[in-house]
């Protein structure tokens, strides 16, 4: 039954996806809400819009005299907004006025001390530390600057030292995040062993979360036999690059990879967001009915193919992580299950689409995207329905069991065909030990996972509750029996006993 759905979906979801992309769609999706989702059998299917547009900011309306130019980087701390404008060689820090407004805080194009070049050359992110130290990704210089409050040079990390690089490799750091204790940690160009870490005294410890080599089976069969001329002219399998990373408030780093194949996502060969520990596992959580890489449907449309393309990641304080496909202009938030809550956006020039999405963040619940393309900033809030589903999962998250599940019966008000919605009323009564009750939920939306915990529960529940009656029917299903044998032995030894005597 599933198979004729997942035929049907592809049908339909196609058609879907390809109207999406056309001008006539785009309007009509801004008129009635462009957020979808994919069910159980992967179907598409619409859903009220969870984030909606609240303003686009131009270099016009952020009031800059030079306009920016090819920006590659966004990252927010605080209710500071950081831009960087690497066709410019600067870096724009901006500071939220209010939920519509923001103003220009100053201009980082240069610092002090240091003991070479002390302006930026293409810069292409930042990260702030605890202690406010400024972290630079100055890609052009070939670095990454450490630099106090008031831009002054405390530190310089140069190219990795170690052997299994190729001397001639140039240092291009590209992505950066720093955890508590001021370790760095390095997406860099060229570099496909993993994420670049550096110590909080500078010094390289190594790389972590390297992603594996990719490869189909006849390639790997045929390297066993050619021979070396044959050998040199064959493509090597090298491991894939990351794009963009992302530290959450725990210190686990979410990272993303848009260099990717669509084969070898749907094989599961490669994985286009990660969460890696310190010492570089994938500790992901992938409950959803699919893998986290995005459409699930990749044909053509708009003079778009292919796969999502990830280009950066951004986790929420409730565990909820959005990523951003630079490939059709998309934001997909995945729950801190797997399960993909919302879809939205597309390829265009109205509000809320994009040309070439390459920076993602948020300042509380509101939402950042910034367009390489355009050199344009478009500011998110939650809607109402996003609201109840937000609230929703940060209850769940706070022990507050039975208000998180009342909050998903307003969510199904609005939408009674939000899958998570019942899933997450089922796991409200699983935590408040209402196990047949839950079991209805998780079955309505086929997770068979949480059923399973349910029944086993409800299970081990009723033997408990039934215990006295279950040692009687066992006991009588033993002793009756054994009561019906003894009787009818003795009562043919009567018989027996009497036949004996008469023949006497």
């Amino acid at each position: 039954m599933k198979r004729a759905g997942l035929i049907l979906a592809g049908a339909v979801a196609s058609l879907s996806l390809l109207a999406l992309c056309s001008d006539t769609a785009q309007a009509a999706m801004h008129e009635h809400g462009y957020t979808y989702r994919y069910d159980y059998w992967e179907d598409v299917q619409d859903s009220p819009d969870v984030f909606s547009v609240t303003e686009s900011y131009t270099s016009a309306d952020l009031m800059l005299e030079l306009k920016m130019k090819n920006p590659q980087g966004l990252y927010a701390h605080e209710n500071h907004l950081y831009i960087c404008d690497t066709g410019n060689n600067r870096i724009i820090e901006l500071i939220r006025d209010d939920a519509k407004h923001f103003s220009v805080s100053r201009i980082i194009d240069s610092f002090t001390g240091g003991s070479g070049v002390n302006t930026l050359s293409a810069p292409t992110d930042i990260a702030i530390s605890e202690d406010g130290n400024v972290f630079i990704a100055d890609q052009g210089n070939a670095r990454i600057l450490k630099l106090d409050e008031n831009l002054e040079c405390i530190m310089e990390y140069g190219k990795p030292e170690d052997s299994a690089l190729d001397e001639g490799v140039v240092f291009q750091p590209y992505k950066i995040a720093v955890d508590t204790a001021e370790r760095v940690y390095c997406v860099a160009r060229g570099i496909n062993k993993g994420l670049c870490k550096y110590e909080a005294d500078g010094s390289f410890s190594g790389f972590v979360g390297a992603l594996p080599a990719t490869y189909n089976l006849w390639d790997y069969l045929w390297k066993k036999v050619a021979s070396q001329e044959q050998l040199s002219k064959m493509t090597s399998f090298v491991p894939t690059e990351y794009d963009n990373l992302y530290m959450d408030y725990e210190g686990f780093i979410y990272a993303v990879t848009g260099n990717v194949k669509e084969e070898d996502l749907k094989s599961g060969q490669v994985t286009a967001v990660r969460k890696l520990n310190l010492i570089g596992n994938d500790i992901l959580v992938r409950n959803g009915d699919y893998d986290n890489y995005g459409d699930l449907y990749m044909g053509d449309g708009g003079g778009h193919q292919g796969p999502s393309l990830f280009s950066d990641v951004t986790v929420f304080d409730n565990d909820t992580y959005v990523c951003l496909d630079r490939n059709r202009g998309r934001a997909f938030g995945y729950d801190d299950q797997g399960r993909l809550m919302f879809a939205f956006g597309g390829n265009g020039n109205e509000d809320g689409c994009f040309n070439w999405a390459i920076g993602i963040d948020h300042i509380g619940n509101d939402l950042y995207i910034l367009d390489q393309q355009t050199a344009t900033l478009t500011s998110f809030s939650l809607t109402e329905f996003g609201q109840l589903v937000f609230r929703a999962i940060e209850e769940f998250d706070n022990g507050n069991y039975n208000a998180s599940g009342e909050t998903w019966e307003e969510v199904m008000k609005l939408n009674g065909n939000y899958d998570l919605a019942y899933i997450g009323i089922g796991r409200s009564l699983l935590r408040q030990k209402k196990y047949r009750e839950a079991m209805d939920y998780f079955e309505i939306k086929y997770d068979d996972e949480n059923y399973s915990k349910a029944f086993k529960q409800y299970r081990k529940e009723w033997v408990e509750g039934h215990i006295v009656w279950i040692v009687v029917f066992l006991l009588a299903l033993f002793l009756i029996p054994m009561a019906i044998g003894r009787f009818y032995k003795i009562r043919h030894d009567i018989e027996t006993a009497d036949i004996f005597i008469v023949n006497r």
